[in-house]
């Protein structure tokens, strides 16, 4: 079973097992036919206040981190996409252009040590 990441603006693949969108927001100009997504788990994004207060400044990843981290204990969000990572492959889907600074890295890597 493996986690992988990919931006929801790039094309759906066979290999891209469940394809989960973790944003709280759809993304801008995405057809939801063309996204193929199989679940959409806003409630596993950060909160709004959070989103808006990090804007994917990468000088603000080490503290989004951090406050992401705690906004995600005792979600149950997190629970089902841990349930669901077990169950085989699966693509965390994200809109945001910083491929190394979003939540979808944050919830890889928690998946990875816990699944």
């Amino acid at each position: 079973m493996s986690i992988l990441l990919k931006r929801a603006y790039e094309l759906p693949a066979k290999t891209d097992g469940m394809r989960v969108l973790v944003d709280r927001l759809w993304p801008r100009g995405l057809a939801k036919i063309k996204a193929k997504i199989d679940l959409w788990l806003k409630d596993v994004a950060p909160s709004t206040e959070l989103r808006k207060w990090f804007g994917h400044d990468p000088e603000k990843w080490p503290e989004f981190q951090k406050k992401y981290r705690a906004e995600l204990k005792g979600n149950p969000a997190l629970s089902e996409l841990r349930a669901r990572s077990r169950q085989g492959d699966i693509t965390l889907v994200y809109a945001a252009k910083d491929e190394l600074h979003n939540e979808a890295v944050v919830l890889k890597r928690i998946l990875d040590r816990g699944a």
